[in-house]
């Protein structure tokens, strides 16, 4: 009979479930990974529309202006700045922090279902402006609209693909989060490099293309069934019972249903989860966990995938060169992302981490003199050293892309102990929408960001789960249950 392991971790004995991998959880999980297409594409299309000409014309003629005039006295390193263009780009990511915290309340109150199609329906609205604006304010309404959307589906999508999961390839389905997001960077970068030779108009093919995902997640959230958790937390026990038995693929659920509906009674007992994150037990974990969030953040990945065509601008490429540079790396990206889902549980991750860092520490190194030495306010790399610096920054992403991009959401999850892992996971995970949200701000003003998110486990994973497998262990320890 199929079976899965509970990924208990820490010692906990493991318990049988019955179910395998079926066709419609596969299905499912791929229309909510949308979610990740959807947040991928914006990644990715951002530093596209900025360096195409009709979209600097329409709303930042100063930048379009100093970014073609012979007589520049700005240099290479300040043709970007301008405020609203960083506002453009930052205010996603303000709407995205805040809009995380209401993302977590609906989810638990009215399912993963409903916050998903909150997401994806204000990312079409968003979307629709974006596309159709004739102003600034109508411009930068839009992307918060868009970073609104990118919260909930964050927030929501990964935590569905979660729960829908049987435990034998839950860690696949929450890589495939990540991978969408490669996926839809790549994307954008395709589309850039197409309607970058729509003028004028073309930025706005570019941005109206987003509502592609953002409809395959709408259609995936209208249906796809609720998760069992979901449905048991909100005291519909036999609806609960059926999704689960439809997703596993057998009627003989009763192990799992029981400890979903014990650990549902226990949950409702816990009234302060965050409070236990902080105390010295748990304090080690949560430095950890934190510091690898903001290490993984300002390793500068966000720059180079959002601002990568303008980059390559400075470099002396011109504009469909750079743009097809990006897709390029993007290219790059989404292969490196395959590799880790195949080694992620073969290597020894501080092993991973470490020789990945230390490659993308020396591809920095060589972006660095190169870019110092030789790249002055005026004029561009000779084409040699361009050349240098392009696979400098391949070597980067890959090196990102196969240790620090995944293991950098993995890890949290695998630190915390059961009773404390959703408080931290949501706590480091609404540290990178800040630090996004500051380079997407500050990098403009220079030469010019893995929801991902990925797969945050919530207050809800908590007690669905950590806490009625930590309550079993108690049992076994004590002698009340037989291992």
């Amino acid at each position: 009979m199929p079976g899965g392991l509970v990924a208990t971790g820490g010692g906990i004995p493991q318990r049988l479930y019955n179910g395998k991998p079926t066709t419609y959880v596969v299905l499912t999980c791929i229309l909510a990974a949308s979610g990740g297409l959807m947040f991928g594409y914006d990644v990715g299309i951002s530093g596209g529309v900025t360096s195409m000409d009709g979209f600097l014309q329409k709303f930042f003629p100063e930048v379009y202006d100093r970014k073609h005039s012979p007589n520049n006295t700005d240099g290479n390193y300040c043709k970007y700045n301008n405020q609203k263009l960083q506002a453009f780009t930052s205010s996603l990511y303000i709407a995205g922090l805040l809009a995380t915290y209401v993302a977590s309340w609906t989810s638990r109150r009215y399912g993963r279902r409903p916050t998903m199609k909150i997401g994806a329906a204000s990312f079409i609205i968003g979307t629709t402006l974006c596309s159709a604006a004739q102003n600034i304010i109508m411009l930068i309404l839009g992307r918060v609209l868009l970073g609104i959307g990118v919260g909930f589906a964050n927030q929501a999508v990964p935590l569905f693909l979660s729960e829908m999961a049987p435990y034998q390839i839950r860690g696949a389905l929450n890589i495939m989060f990540q991978l969408a997001v490669t996926i839809g960077i790549l994307i954008a970068n395709l589309v850039n490099f197409g309607t970058e030779k729509i003028h004028p108009w073309g930025w706005r093919l570019a941005l109206g293309l987003a509502g592609v995902p953002a409809g395959l997640l709408t259609i995936g959230s209208i249906f796809v069934l609720e998760t069992p958790n979901s449905l048991i937390e909100r005291g519909h026990l036999e609806q609960g019972k059926k999704v689960l038995q439809k997703i596993r693929g057998t009627n003989e659920v009763e192990a799992e249903y029981e400890d979903m509906k014990a650990a549902s009674e226990v949950a409702k007992a816990v009234k302060h989860p965050f409070r236990n994150i902080i105390q010295r037990r748990n304090r080690p974990q949560l430095v950890i966990a934190i510091v690898l969030q903001i290490s993984q953040q300002l390793t500068g990945i966000n720059a180079i995938m959002i601002y990568s065509p303008l980059l390559f601008q400075t470099l002396g490429f011109g504009s469909s060169a750079s743009l097809l540079s990006a897709v390029i790396t993007g290219f790059w990206n989404v292969l490196s992302t395959f590799v880790a889902a195949a080694i992620v549980d073969r290597v020894d991750r501080r092993k991973l981490l470490l020789g990945s860092g230390g490659l993308m520490l020396l591809a920095q190194v060589v972006i660095a003199l190169i870019l110092g030495y030789q790249l002055k306010d005026t004029g561009s790399l000779p084409p040699a050293s361009a050349t240098v610096v392009v696979i400098a920054i391949r070597v980067f992403v890959i090196g990102f892309a196969v240790s620090w991009g995944p293991l950098g959401w993995l890890i949290p999850s695998e630190t915390f102990p059961l009773e404390t892992r959703s408080a931290g996971q949501s706590i480091t995970r609404r540290k990178v929408f800040p630090l996004k949200e500051c380079k997407a701000h500050g990098h403009v003003t220079g030469i010019g960001k893995r929801l991902i998110p990925t797969d945050p486990v919530l207050e809800q994973e908590l007690k669905m789960r950590g806490s009625s497998l930590e309550r079993r262990h108690d049992d076994v320890e004590t002698g009340k249950e037989a291992t």
